[in-house]
């Protein structure tokens, strides 16, 4: 069973908008926090935004403004919603829970 499924990531040119999904297993969502995030080439894998189960939202300091997470409990889904993307926002984006690891969704910010 996939307990988290990343979609949503592609090729966009800077100043764009992505929606990232991460669809989430109905086994843990009611009760797991969700966390998102990034690891671009060559980097360290880091923490950009996490939801609580009753919709609390935090943020990296450098992403807040630009991004945004959400829950849709009917659909057992979080997304993160992207503006005004940079290069340096190109990544393989992952979301994550109680030491559960999405497959990742690819980000290219490129003119």
């Amino acid at each position: 069973q996939v307990d988290l499924a990343e979609s949503g990531g592609g090729v966009v040119q800077p100043g764009g908008s992505l929606r990232l999904s991460c669809v989430v297993s109905e086994r843990i969502y009611h009760d797991s926090a969700i966390y998102w995030y990034r690891q671009a080439p060559g980097m360290q894998r880091e923490w950009i935004a996490g939801i609580t189960t009753i919709g609390q939202e935090d943020y990296e300091d450098s992403v807040k403004g630009r991004f945004t997470i959400s829950r849709d409990n009917a659909k057992k889904t979080v997304y993160l919603q992207i503006d005004n993307l940079k290069p340096e926002d190109t990544a393989v984006y992952y979301c994550y829970t109680n030491l559960i690891w999405g497959q990742g969704t690819q980000v290219t910010v490129s003119s």
